[in-house]
């Protein structure tokens, strides 16, 4: 295929590439060693067909893992949850067991872009690309999900904290794959929300947070808060955790703690929004998901 531009369309079309539709993880992470960092992951692709019509991406290889029926699944495994790379946004919305188990999850789920983004879009797909606005890291990093890695030489478990590694960087290797990810149960006493403000068109994060709180005894014992679209990549915000930890979930506790969003952190500006609109969108959404996962 030729690349090329054009003017009338505003169009750009990606450099030439071949593809390859795995059937397997096998498959999948053979050819990923074959080819190595030439080649690339196709999931939903709605990270990176984007990528490649603006040449961000020019892969030699594109590996499509879409319809390897072993990566999409959401199944209870012992204390946690197992949910398949290549299970769908929409089919974690639709999901029962994580709305029984882990209702975060359809909650930020159904604030995914639009039905058609939902049902070809993939949380595999979603993490790996790590964008600084996706929701998902956020909803990881607060329920203490772990990311099964997988590539030719074997497999390795990662924490949500360790996986992000900064502004569109994750823990991911040449030839390895995201194949599963792992959302532990739900302590007793535990509520969580996920909030957001969204870009009208892309309903990308400009804000998000996470919230997951257990109370006991009348306090909160266990605070967890993470935010996306605030930095140049998703974090769990310790401080508005710290200002919770060990008080009561009254209205003034909430907001107090929740003021304290982003203190921390270099908060992002750009045409959608100054930092300091950033941050104050920080602290309303904050509040608002901690009031939800406190009541």
């Amino acid at each position: 295929m030729q690349a090329f531009y054009s003017a009338k369309h505003k169009t750009m079309i990606p450099t030439a590439f071949a593809y390859k539709r795995a059937h397997s993880v096998e498959e999948a992470l053979s050819l990923l060693a074959a080819h190595g960092e030439e080649a690339k992951i196709l999931a939903g692709g709605h990270s990176l067909i984007p990528a490649l019509k603006l040449r961000l991406n020019q892969p030699e290889m594109l590996i499509d893992i879409a319809r390897i029926p072993a990566l999409r699944y959401i199944r209870q495994a012992g204390d946690h949850i197992a949910i398949g790379a290549a299970t769908t946004h929409d089919d974690i919305a639709q999901s029962d067991l994580l709305q029984k188990q882990q209702p975060i999850y359809p909650q930020a789920a159904k604030l995914i872009g639009d039905i058609q983004v939902r049902n070809r879009g993939t949380l595999g797909g979603s993490i790996a690309h790590a964008d600084p606005s996706a929701d998902w890291p956020a909803v990881l990093l607060a329920t203490d999900a772990q990311v099964v890695i997988q590539s030719a030489q074997g497999e390795r478990v990662v924490g949500a904290a360790d996986f992000f590694t900064g502004f569109y960087s994750t823990a991911l290797e040449a030839g390895e794959l995201v194949t599963e990810i792992q959302v532990p149960l739900l302590p007793p006493g535990t509520k969580a929300s996920y909030q957001k403000f969204m870009q009208p068109a892309s309903r990308f994060a400009i804000v998000g947070c996470a919230a997951v709180v257990t109370q006991s005894g009348g306090t909160c014992s266990r605070v967890r808060v993470a935010f996306t679209g605030l930095s140049d990549a998703a974090f769990r915000d310790q401080a508005v955790e710290s200002a919770l930890t060990g008080k009561a979930a009254g209205a003034d506790e909430v907001a107090a703690a929740a003021q304290t969003a982003g203190q921390d952190v270099m908060v992002l500006a750009d045409h959608f929004a100054s930092e300091d609109y950033r941050l104050h969108l920080a602290r309303v959404i904050a509040k608002r998901a901690l009031t939800e996962a406190t009541h």
